[in-house]
């Protein structure tokens, strides 16, 4: 038998945030049951043999819309800027990402005189569509058909493998259309990366006594052994904890290629955007956020793929309708105190601090009710 106090299934930022807090305020034992080999989930960073630190599974930095949760994050880490600047390469040019004023001068080769003059030019190439229905609707209700064909269509069909008429519109909702000239790719002014980076906030986040990682484990080998006296919380995809009983929900994974380069900067910016050109999406250099000096630097390609880990739910109406039906399943297991919690346990593309926020949600609510909910036995997950 494997018995806890609290059970967490997944040892990235949820599982990490989650256990310290339990074990920190509440004083229960914490099991976290990991598949991979490290902590961190996706958010993980490790030194390769030129002694760079990348991030293996893509970039990731946080983005706070409060100071609540960056404080909670700095008790374990010191910060550097997330200075995040991307660039979209377009017929050979690299144009800023998200579209801003700097944007729309150099693609229609036109100077505007401010805001006001920039707004009313693309009120002109804007398709009037009073409620978009779909991801293209949506960017040709902002922007127009121009920059909808150059920046975003064949972007969106390599990234997700389907129509952009098929995606939600939220999707696109998540992608800012300026009227300013800021070069950062988000809005919010505490962009931080962590000094040392994620896996060494997340060791010292749980770096704890009554903390234990059973790491290259798989729950689903072991679930009918597991049992806890307060609670569960799972942070991995839902079909697949209720054994497809709806069938499959649909993911986007990625392929990352690695390459060393003996030089200090190969790219002008973090990251470079290829809507129309190669099979990967993006190429990033992370040491433009990292900011660390060395003689060499390190690029990763990204290559979307709906084979392997999954990163990214995929919005459209089958899948949402299909989570409904979930959801339902997941209130149940609420009764039983097992709680599904991130990006994947709900079906939703969180950004990290998001993710972060979440968990500190859910901790208040337990907090506020697992003296109440205490079982007299460890409970079964059967």
């Amino acid at each position: 038998m494997i018995i806890s106090d609290v059970i967490i299934i997944g040892a990235g930022p949820v599982g990490c945030v989650l256990a310290e807090k339990i074990t920190s305020e509440l004083k229960l034992n914490c099991l976290i049951i990991e598949k991979r080999n490290h902590i961190g989930g996706n958010c993980y960073d490790e030194y390769n043999s030129k002694g760079l630190l990348y991030h293996k599974y893509g970039p990731h930095y946080l983005r706070f819309k409060n100071r609540k949760t960056m404080n909670y994050l700095s008790r374990f880490t010191k910060w550097i800027p997330g200075e995040y600047i991307v660039k979209s390469s377009i017929d050979d040019k690299l144009y800023p990402m998200p579209i801003n004023l700097d944007t729309l001068e150099m693609f229609f080769k036109k100077k505007f005189r401010s805001k006001i003059d920039a707004f009313k030019f693309i009120e002109k190439k804007r398709l009037k569509i009073k409620n978009p229905k779909n991801f293209e609707e949506f960017v040709l209700s902002k922007l127009g058909r121009e920059i909808y064909e150059k920046f975003y269509k064949n972007y969106t069909i390599k990234q997700w493998n389907i129509s952009p008429k098929s995606l939600s519109k939220e999707i696109a909702g998540r992608l800012p259309i300026r009227f300013n000239r800021n070069p950062y790719y988000v809005k919010e002014k505490l962009r931080f990366m962590p000094k040392k980076g994620f896996t060494a906030m997340f060791k010292k986040m749980t770096n704890c006594k009554k903390i234990k990682i059973k790491f290259n484990t798989d729950f689903f080998k072991l679930r009918k052994k597991i049992r806890f006296k307060y609670f569960m919380i799972y942070t991995g995809e839902p079909d697949r904890y209720f054994d497809y009983k709806y069938g499959k929900l649909d993911w986007r994974s990625l392929i990352f290629k690695f390459k060393n380069h003996k030089k200090s900067k190969l790219q002008n910016c973090v990251q470079y955007n290829y809507p129309n050109d190669y099979k990967f999406t993006r190429s990033v250099e992370i040491k433009h956020v990292t900011k660390q000096k060395s003689n060499y630097t390190i690029i990763s390609k990204e290559f979307p793929t709906s084979k392997g880990d999954p990163y990214y739910p995929i919005s459209n109406k089958k899948n949402i309708s299909l989570f409904k039906k979930y959801e339902k399943l997941i209130l149940n297991e609420k009764k039983k105190n097992i709680f599904f919690e991130g990006r994947l346990a709900k079906y939703k593309y969180f950004n990290t601090d998001e993710v972060i926020e979440s968990a500190l949600s859910l901790f208040n609510f337990l907090k506020k009710n697992y003296r109440r909910k205490k079982t007299s036995d460890f409970t079964s997950l059967f």
